[in-house]
């Protein structure tokens, strides 16, 4: 049992629709969650939403393309992406700069 309670189920698998999120768990069930809960999967485009990983043993789910991180309690709680308005239109701006114009560090001289 986790800290909340929860069963220890881990992620095995992950689905990803235009509408949902689908969690495959250790323990054979799934948890599937309105898209719209994640902004960040919401905006990404279908090759950065399929690139995936499970973290730490299969307690969570990364998406390195989106800089987004969903955990299993999470899912389980039934919480939704915790990150603010402004975070997210910071993030939103930053992938309309091209490439080459990212946060790179000012030459010194």
């Amino acid at each position: 049992m986790t800290s909340s309670g929860l069963a220890a189920a881990t992620a095995r698998g992950v689905r990803i629709t235009d509408q949902s999120l689908t969690v495959e768990l250790s323990d054979g069930r799934s948890v599937s969650v309105p898209l719209g809960w994640y902004p960040r999967l919401v905006h990404g485009r279908p090759a950065e939403r399929r690139r995936w990983e499970i973290i730490g043993a299969g307690i969570g789910i990364h998406w390195p393309d989106l800089d987004e991180d969903i955990s299993v309690e999470g899912l389980l709680l039934g919480e939704r992406s915790g990150e603010s308005a402004e975070s997210l239109r910071r993030w939103r701006a930053s992938r309309q700069r091209p490439a080459n114009k990212r946060l790179q560090p000012t030459a010194r001289r």
